[in-house]
C-alpha cells in the first residue's frame, strides 16, 4: 500500500492550518460571501453550499489521498479559506512520497494580502519536504488567472508551462469545459532558498495588522 498524505495542524505566527470539518461551517459560509471578485476561475462555494462542500472534501479524504484543511486566522480564531494536499504520487517501486500537489485553496477577501496565503504556503511546503521527505510540490492554476500566477511566482515556484485543456474550468459560463493550465513546481533542492525567501516576505507582516 503507498504512503498516505495527513492533514496535521501545523501552526504559524498569523495563520493555523487544521483538518477540515463540519465545525468549520459557520466562519466559512461568511467567508465565502465576502468580496467574490477574486473568483473568477477558482471555484469557491457560495454560503447554502458550504454543507455540500463540506462533505464531498471529508468524502475525498477518506481514502489517504486528499488532505484538506481550513486556515485559522490567528487574530481573531476564524477560518478563513480552505487549502488541500492532493494527488500523492510514490516513489517507482516504493511506498514513500515523492511528490504531491497543494491546491483546492481559496481565502476570504479579507485574508488575501495580509499574509496568510505566503504562510500557508510556507507551513504546507515545510510539511511536505520536511516530513513527508518529497522531492516536488507542484502548484497549479488556469492559466488565465493571473493574480494566482503571480501569488504562485511570489512563493519561489518554477514555471514549467502550459497543459493545454488539461483540467475542468471553473470559470463562469464554462461548465463542463476544459481549462488551460499553468504548471508551477518546487523541487527539493530549491526548499531551502524557497524558504528564506518566505520568511523575509512574512517579516513584512506583523499579526496585529491583520483584520
Amino acid at each position: 500500500m503507498s504512503q498516505s498524505i495527513d492533514a496535521p495542524t501545523l501552526q504559524g505566527r498569523l495563520v493555523r492550518l487544521e483538518p477540515l470539518s463540519r465545525s468549520h461551517a459557520a466562519d466559512l459560509a461568511i467567508a465565502a460571501e465576502e468580496d467574490r471578485s477574486s473568483y473568477d476561475f477558482t471555484w469557491v462555494p457560495r454560503s447554502t453550499e458550504i454543507g455540500a462542500y463540506l462533505d464531498s472534501h471529508l468524502r475525498r479524504a477518506e481514502p489517504g489521498k486528499f488532505a484538506p484543511f481550513a486556515q485559522i486566522r490567528l487574530t481573531d480564531e476564524h477560518a478563513v479559506g480552505c487549502t488541500a494536499y492532493w494527488d500523492p504520487r510514490c516513489w517507482p517501486g516504493r511506498t514513500d512520497l515523492c511528490a504531491v500537489e497543494i491546491g483546492f485553496t481559496w481565502l476570504a477577501g479579507s485574508a488575501q494580502g495580509t499574509g496568510v496565503n505566503l504562510e500557508s504556503k510556507l507551513l504546507l511546503l515545510g510539511h511536505a519536504f520536511e516530513h513527508f521527505g518529497v522531492a516536488r510540490v507542484d502548484i497549479k492554476t488556469d492559466a488565465r488567472n493571473e493574480r494566482s500566477r503571480r501569488a504562485i511566482d511570489g512563493i519561489g515556484a518554477t514555471f514549467e508551462g502550459v497543459l493545454r485543456n488539461w483540467s475542468q474550468s471553473w470559470a463562469p459560463n464554462e461548465q463542463g469545459q476544459l481549462r488551460d493550465s499553468a504548471i508551477y513546481s518546487i523541487i527539493d533542492s530549491e526548499w531551502p532558498h524557497c524558504e528564506q525567501q518566505l520568511r523575509n516576505r512574512l517579516a513584512n507582516f506583523k499579526r496585529d495588522s491583520i483584520s
